[in-house]
């Protein structure tokens, strides 16, 4: 961080809740819905807790493994997927920032940062800006489900100031 960032460029980490994420995609818990009891009685199924979304193409799953990062965090870009959302499941009780910003004129506005706890995870909605897997505690170990196929589905935005993300 010897890089020098201005202090209205940082942002505090927030509490991930359903109703605080809700502009920018589903949070992802067991808990969130009323169970169906399925296996004989020994499990509880949560059903349909986030909308998967596609325009052409199909759903795959995939492994992602994440370098660990530190905090503060410098973010520096956001990225987002036109023609699909992204689901990030963590697979070994990996704690992630979550930073997400709303669409202004086709650009990035201020964008907010999350802490996900290793419970939770995330269905970031189609063409959301959003940072990249950026996980702080475990192994950095996700299933993603997203957009498989043919077309443009990624942009990126490059900030010219760097925003520094603190607890």
């Amino acid at each position: 961080m010897s890089e020098q960032i201005d202090k209205a460029r940082n942002l505090r980490i927030e509490k991930l809740t359903a109703e605080a994420f809700t502009s920018f995609g589903e949070l992802v818990e067991a808990g969130s819905t009323s169970p169906v009891i399925i296996n004989e009685g020994r499990c509880e199924r949560f059903s349909d807790l986030a909308g998967v979304e596609f325009i052409g193409g199909r759903a795959g799953v995939s492994l992602f493994q994440a370098e660990l990062r530190s905090l503060p965090h410098k973010l520096t870009m956001l990225e987002r997927h036109p023609l699909g959302s992204q689901c990030f499941i963590p697979m070994n009780q990996s704690e992630y920032l979550v930073i997400v910003a709303d669409d202004e004129g086709g650009r990035p506005s201020t964008p907010r940062a999350f802490m996900a706890g290793c419970t939770q995870s995330i269905n970031i909605k189609r063409n959301t800006w959003h940072g990249v897997l950026t996980p702080v505690k475990g192994s950095g170990l996700f299933a993603v489900v997203d957009r498989i196929g043919d077309g443009s589905n990624l942009e990126e935005h490059w900030l010219k100031k760097a925003y520094l993300i603190t607890e």
